[in-house]
């Protein structure tokens, strides 16, 4: 039987690299996945690849910073499908990389310490609205282990990653009584993604090394001495959003190779 067969999963930020990678794997696994992004010919693409390869996805055009256009997407999917198991909040936003907190101007720290929070907090809020209702649900956000553990020049990534931690294990004990649960997935840096390599770039001209050598640190830090694939952060999120993974909650869960020993 497939993990989250009959479950109905909705992804936000679902055309980005982890976002694809995820949206295939949970339709892999037998979920209807409502792809939800900014740019609409990119995730009806992504759409159209997985109803191809038989499985269940349906695009739509969702700004994940805005209340009403979340709440509007989401009327449409109990509309269709009854109802709501799964709300995956993947967006990025721009993390000033390369900067230390006192180089950025307050509105470059907005953007990037809390852009993501606040969606997060849109979807998941959203989310748990329905889900406390069906009595039933699971939430998941993605951050990075600075978020306990800062890291230099990472302008206010880190912030943020840590604002999304506190944010979803709050959330997680308001909603558990309800039979709803709420995960955090950090993760470590996944060289697959284009959008990562140019961070390594831009930290590399910054520290005075390569690119290469700023990527091999990253993999030296970790306990497997290597960095996660895409693959591997999905399948993941495919365990915690199904039934196996009934007992987890109010808590990240380490996909990062060993970067951070918890």
């Amino acid at each position: 039987m497939k993990l989250l067969e009959g479950k109905t999963a909705v992804i936000y930020g679902a055309a980005g690299n982890i976002g694809r990678g995820t949206a295939k794997a949970f339709a892999r696994e037998g979920a209807m996945v409502y792809l939800a992004g900014h740019n609409l010919e990119l995730v009806k693409s992504l759409a159209d690849e997985i109803t191809n390869a038989g499985g269940l996805a349906e695009a739509a055009l969702v700004d994940a910073l805005d209340a009403s256009s979340v709440e509007e997407q989401l009327q449409g999917v109990i509309a269709s499908r009854g109802r709501l198991d799964v709300s995956y909040n993947l967006i990025s936003t721009s993390v000033a990389m390369g900067k230390q907190l006192a180089q950025l101007s307050p509105a470059q720290f907005e953007d990037a310490a809390f852009a993501r929070a606040k969606s997060c907090f849109i979807t998941s809020t959203a989310a748990a609205r329905i889900m406390q209702k069906q009595k039933s649900g699971v939430i998941l956000g993605i951050t990075a282990g600075n978020g306990r553990l800062p890291v230099k020049d990472t302008g206010g990534f880190p912030v943020g990653n840590a604002a999304i931690e506190a944010l979803l294990k709050q959330l997680a004990m308001e909603v558990g009584p309800q039979g709803v649960r709420v995960v955090c997935l950090r993760t470590g840096a996944t060289p697959e993604s284009p959008v990562l390599q140019a961070v390594y770039a831009r930290l590399a001209q910054v520290r005075g090394t390569t690119k290469e050598e700023v990527e091999r640190a990253e993999a030296d830090h970790t306990a497997l001495k290597r960095s996660p694939f895409i693959a591997e952060v999905a399948n993941a999120a495919v365990i915690i959003a199904s039934d196996y993974a009934s007992a987890i909650t109010a808590t990240p869960v380490n996909a990062s190779c060993g970067e951070m020993i918890d």
